[in-house]
């Protein structure tokens, strides 16, 4: 006898203000349950020391997740120089010290060197895997972790404060695969100093903002009251930044079925919609999403047909 699957059908998305010390799991398995939704995933994971946006997909706004991962990240990131820790931030053990102390205008000086392309190697204590184990464990089962170097994408670096000589707050805006932990440890470097992540807030997940977020408690809170459109976002909210194409009722069936429809005739009802070749498109139906599709060969080809 198949087995019964726990929940109710719910698609979307909802986007929580993580609490420090949960891991992003945790508070998917919380977010599940509040809603009692069949299926739910996260849209890019958060350390436990840090808060912030954190994005959950319900049932099939799972199958976008990938464009939120894909999107820019925003952080806000107090960095303490004079220590340096074992994971790059503040939950670790003090491996080196410094009595260097930068001032606001060296931190100033430097910071564009830290935009564009950049080279970074990952924390010993990720979530990355070395010869088929997460790093992680390697580390903390004390064995030497030798992590390679990796390019990532960081758009801006800024100062926003500096409340004592040792404390610099700093906001990021950047790319998938980004380490801010890194990135804090790095800029310490360059100034002569050490330093570690003191603390950490995400601000900015694609096209998910902190003011967006609601509190695990909020969320709790309301429990089965509130109607779930008032406070779960559609799975098209994911999927801003790329081409929607209407199709017709039948076009639709089709597509659902996993056929393909001819390109020409979807384009020509959107008439300056930028969907190129080979580029990644949302079909929709009557405001319904229908499928991620890809243009190749003059077709319209279904990737991920979203069962709505």
């Amino acid at each position: 006898m198949a087995r019964k699957r726990k929940g109710r059908p719910v698609h979307g998305w909802i986007v929580i203000d993580k609490p420090k010390g949960m891991s992003s799991s945790a508070v998917v398995g919380r977010v599940r349950r509040a809603l009692d939704a069949e299926k739910a995933g996260h849209g890019g994971t958060l350390d436990p020391l840090a808060t912030g946006v954190l994005p959950i997909a319900l049932g099939e706004a799972t199958k976008t997740v990938s464009f939120v991962m894909d999107g820019v990240k925003g952080y806000r990131c107090w960095v303490r120089f004079g220590s340096a820790t074992s994971t790059d931030d503040a939950e670790g053990e003090v491996i080196e010290t410094s009595d260097v102390r930068p001032t606001r205008a060296e931190i100033e000086a430097v910071l564009a060197e830290f935009t564009g392309d950049v080279v970074q190697v990952p924390p010993a204590f990720s979530a990355l895997k070395v010869d088929g184990r997460r790093a992680y464990t390697l580390a903390r089962a004390g064995e030497e972790v030798e992590m390679k170097p990796r390019t990532v994408r960081i758009d801006a670096v800024t100062l926003a404060d500096m409340p004592a000589d040792d404390l610099a707050v700093v906001d990021v805006a950047c790319g998938k695969g980004t380490y801010i932990r890194a990135l804090a440890r790095d800029l310490a470097r360059r100034l002569g100093t050490v330093g570690h992540v003191a603390d950490l807030r995400r601000t900015r997940s694609g096209p998910f903002r902190e003011s967006g977020a609601i509190s695990l408690d909020s969320l709790e809170a309301l429990g089965h009251s509130a109607p779930l459109e008032e406070i779960v976002l559609p799975i098209l909210t994911a999927l801003d930044d790329i081409p929607a194409l209407a199709l017709t009722e039948d076009e639709a069936g089709n597509m659902r079925h996993g056929m393909a429809v001819p390109a020409n005739a979807v384009l020509a009802r959107a008439p300056g919609t930028q969907a190129e070749t080979g580029k990644t498109v949302v079909v929709v139906f009557a405001d319904t999403p229908v499928a991620l599709a890809r243009i190749e060969d003059g077709q319209i080809r279904p990737v991920r047909v979203l069962n709505l």
